[in-house]
């Protein structure tokens, strides 16, 4: 099983809107909007005999974090890995009260106790809403970026997933195995 933990978002009519600019431009391939979510870990590949440690474990990492459901805000673009070489595209959030750091240190901190790599970069709450396949379309990207990006508004943080990602042609589709409750 390919597993990351994170906090799905509502595929509403602004994060459609957030990706509009996008959806003409030559080697960017936008995001199911049913598919749009914040990764708080990606775990990687997990023997599924393993299943019932990583949920106990994400449990007991949620329940430290201490953190009860919030509000954040949607809202400017960005890019991984840089404005020079994209590959993703995708949309900041703000105003969570740090909360999401919490719950990813927490969720970071005890899966590392269990096995799990250590994630490779530093934490940035956003959601992906496109990929770059090649850069046929990089000027236009980087042009949208450097005006004023969307604001999508407020959204519920009311759950954390732990999420099964599978790779198709088509691209991965997600699938949600267990939620924890804040």
């Amino acid at each position: 099983m390919r597993l990351f933990v994170s906090v799905d978002l509502d595929a509403n009519d602004e994060l459609r809107t957030a990706q509009v600019p996008f959806e003409t431009l030559d080697g960017v391939r936008l995001v199911d909007p049913e598919q749009v979510h914040i990764t708080l870990k990606f775990l990687g590949s997990v023997d599924p005999n393993r299943l019932g440690t990583v949920e106990t474990t994400l449990a007991e990492s949620i329940a430290a974090a201490d953190v009860s459901s919030f509000n954040a805000h949607a809202r400017e673009y960005g890019v991984f890995p840089s404005h020079d070489y994209i590959s993703v595209i995708w949309v900041g959030i703000r105003n969570d009260g740090g909360r999401l750091r919490l719950l990813h240190e927490a969720i970071e901190e005890r899966m590392i106790e269990i096995g799990f790599e250590p994630a490779d970069h530093a934490f940035t709450p956003h959601a992906t809403i496109a990929r770059m396949d090649h850069a046929g379309g990089k000027a236009h990207v980087q042009k949208i970026l450097s005006e004023r990006g969307p604001d999508l508004g407020q959204f519920d943080v009311s759950e954390i997933h732990l999420t099964e990602s599978t790779l198709t042609p088509d691209g991965p589709a997600y699938e949600s195995v267990s939620a924890f409750e804040l």
